[in-house]
């Protein structure tokens, strides 16, 4: 593989809480997946965010979520699937409209947080997020985990998808995530994280947290834009890309 996308979640401050610095992170990613109201951000976070995104050339995604910012968007809920149609359809269209008004596009969505790990495994859920794609832009491609069912039934229905790797999650044998309650799930060393993500884009494996060598197939790499290291992180990253002779890109472009 000569080229990769590296992204990122983005706008997730809201009013006057600040969360990451999504400035510096935007001069390092080629993809950024804006969060769309419901787990984080709000009109002007989004707003704001759309625009440097465009200033700095960095393609646009939506980053859609179960209606959860209390929990940040990492808890389960059993929403109904027209209601979950309904939901993400009202975050893409909303993203949409303003980042037509910064001169951008939103080119894909990725799901957040608890919805993209229950959509790997649950067909209705994913069912319902798909038809929301569709209605409001079969154009749109979606990016979601290898091997996830989301993805299958994306691709069924005709929609571009495109698979990622994460740089600082630690993974299972099976390939999924480890979660987020258990000890060492998130990698914060920039050089542990690097050696992870060129092994990932050079040989095509990612070593599990049990130490089972998991194969991976990745479009992009992603650096959550939440943690504290997270622009060091994405700047080691591509740093150790380059100097591997990894082209980096976007995915949608």
């Amino acid at each position: 593989m000569t080229t990769i996308d590296l992204n990122s979640d983005m706008g997730e401050s809201f009013g006057r809480w600040k969360l990451g610095d999504d400035e510096s992170l935007l001069t390092v990613v080629s993809s950024a997946n804006i969060a769309c109201g419901f787990h984080a951000g709000d009109p002007s976070v989004m707003r704001r965010t759309l625009a440097n995104a465009a200033a700095n050339g960095v393609a646009v995604g939506a980053h859609v979520a179960y209606r959860d910012l209390a929990g940040f968007g990492r808890r389960y809920i059993d929403v109904a699937a027209a209601e979950l149609t309904a939901d993400v359809m009202y975050q893409l269209a909303a993203l949409e409209g303003m980042a037509r008004a910064a001169g951008t596009r939103v080119r894909y969505v990725k799901p957040h947080g608890a919805l993209y790990n229950r959509i790997v495994t649950d067909e209705v859920q994913a069912k319902a997020v798909v038809e929301a794609i569709r209605a409001v832009d079969p154009a749109l491609a979606l990016l979601t985990l290898p091997g996830s069912v989301v993805g299958r039934v994306a691709e069924a229905a005709g929609l571009r998808v495109f698979r990622e790797a994460f740089a600082d999650r630690a993974y299972t044998p099976d390939g999924t995530l480890v979660s987020r309650r258990l000890p060492g799930a998130v990698i914060a060393d920039p050089d542990a994280v690097a050696a992870r993500v060129s092994r990932m884009v050079t040989d095509g494996t990612v070593e599990a947290i049990d130490g089972t060598i998991v194969p991976i197939h990745a479009d992009s790499v992603c650096v959550h834009g939440d943690s504290p290291a997270a622009v060091a992180l994405a700047k080691a990253v591509r740093e150790r890309l380059t100097a591997d002779g990894v082209t980096i890109r976007p995915f949608a472009a």
